[in-house]
């Protein structure tokens, strides 16, 4: 529907009204992202070490208002990956630990 016949069908107060629930409530692809972040931080909480941090939705959904990653800070995420899945530093590069 086009925004003229948005305005032509709805009041100014049914327009608010659909403003702040939807403000107040994820949708469309925020609401997919939030799905998906559930799920990925549920798996990973499921194979987390016992003393490791426990993951978040929100750990997992891209954040597009955030500034662009320095490459230490993707150095550091990439890290932090690694040991998560197991992986134990050896010298420069990571390996898979041993189960």
């Amino acid at each position: 529907m086009p925004p003229s016949q948005v305005l032509e069908c709805h009041t100014s107060r049914e327009l608010s009204e659909w403003s702040a629930f939807l403000a107040m409530e994820p949708s469309g692809e925020e609401r997919a992202d939030l799905r998906a972040g559930i799920v990925s931080s549920t798996i990973a909480n499921a194979h987390r070490q016992k003393k490791g941090k426990t993951y978040k939705p929100k750990d997992f959904m891209v954040d597009f208002n955030k500034k662009e990653q320095t490459e230490e800070e993707q150095m550091a995420a990439a890290e932090a990956m690694a040991k998560a899945f197991g992986a134990k530093k050896g010298g420069k590069k990571w390996q898979q630990s041993e189960p």
